[in-house]
Parts: structure tokens; C-alpha cells; sequence
């Protein structure tokens, strides 16, 4: 059976997709305590497996046709990534954020998250087959991976000093 594709943040920050590795920008505030380690590192996985889910009629690089494949995302905790082993049935798929916003609750620094589409047809569509040129969501949203990291960081800095001058 042929892999998933999908994304892969590591103990280490470093998030994956394949052999690329996209080291993250994680400052020493944020290491000094593991509850801001885990924050940062929820909201950044939370937010880069929204750019990945973003469908092209909302500017991202997901194609939405039944919604199967967008559907088909699992986000598994210090687990195996998941096979493509599903196939569409044609009918009209949701995605829900809920339970993957749920699962990515359970990351905590230390963990190793992988988010994976089940959809057999998942690697065709990332990198393109039969003549057709592929989408890049997910390595298009893990090159975002850095930017999304530092972003979330100066967010939770913002807070903690809003917080601090009340």
C-alpha cells in the first residue's frame, strides 16, 4: 500500500514532509517552560494543517470535489501515519475541524504528531499523476511551517505582556 501524505512535527520542532525537514523557530521564551512549549507548538501544527486544508476556492491548494480527500485528514499522536487505504464513494464529504482541533489538544511538548490524508489518491493529487500537475498542500503549508511558528510565538509573547501590564 502506498504511504500517506501529510505532515510530521517531531519532538525536536522540526516539522517533515517526506525527506525535507523545516526546522522551527522556537526562542528560548518559549522553551523556558513546556506549557509554552506545548502552546506554541498546538497552535502551529493547528495552523499550518489549516493552511494545508485551505480549498483553492478560498486561495489555498486543496481541490474540493466531493470532499473526500479534505475529509480524509487523521491526525495521530506518537502513532504510525496512516495508510491510504480509502476510496471514495462519490457521495459528498465535510470536513471537520473539530476533531482534528480535538486530537491536536493531545500534543504536548515531548509528542510526535503526524496529520495524514487516508485518501488513496491523496499522493496523486500532491504531486500530480497521469498528465495532471499536482497541488503541493501539504509541502506548500510545511514551508509555511517557520513563519507560522514565529508568528504564533510573537502572539503568546503579546498576550503574556498584555496580561502582565494589567
Amino acid at each position: 500500500m502506498a504511504p500517506t501524505t501529510g505532515i510530521h512535527v517531531s519532538p525536536n520542532n522540526r516539522l517533515s514532509r517526506g525527506q525535507a525537514r523545516f526546522s522551527g523557530q522556537i526562542d528560548e521564551w518559549v522553551l523556558a517552560t513546556e506549557q509554552r512549549l506545548t502552546a506554541v507548538m498546538r497552535e502551529s501544527a493547528r495552523r499550518t494543517i489549516e493552511v494545508m486544508q485551505t480549498p483553492v476556492s478560498e486561495g489555498g491548494n486543496m481541490p474540493i470535489d466531493t470532499g473526500f480527500l479534505r475529509a480524509s485528514l487523521t491526525v495521530v499522536i506518537n502513532g504510525k501515519p496512516p495508510q491510504a487505504l480509502r476510496v471514495s464513494d462519490g457521495q459528498k464529504h465535510m470536513y471537520n475541524a473539530s476533531a482534528i482541533v480535538l486530537e491536536i489538544a493531545k500534543f504536548n511538548a515531548g509528542d510526535r504528531l503526524v496529520a495524514g490524508y487516508t485518501a488513496n489518491y491523496a499522493l496523486h493529487v500532491e504531486y500530480g499523476a497521469r498528465g495532471r500537475e499536482g497541488r503541493g498542500f501539504t509541502r506548500l503549508a510545511a514551508q509555511q511551517w517557520s513563519q507560522i511558528v514565529r508568528d504564533v510565538t510573537a502572539e503568546a509573547k503579546a498576550r503574556v505582556a498584555a496580561r502582565a501590564a494589567r
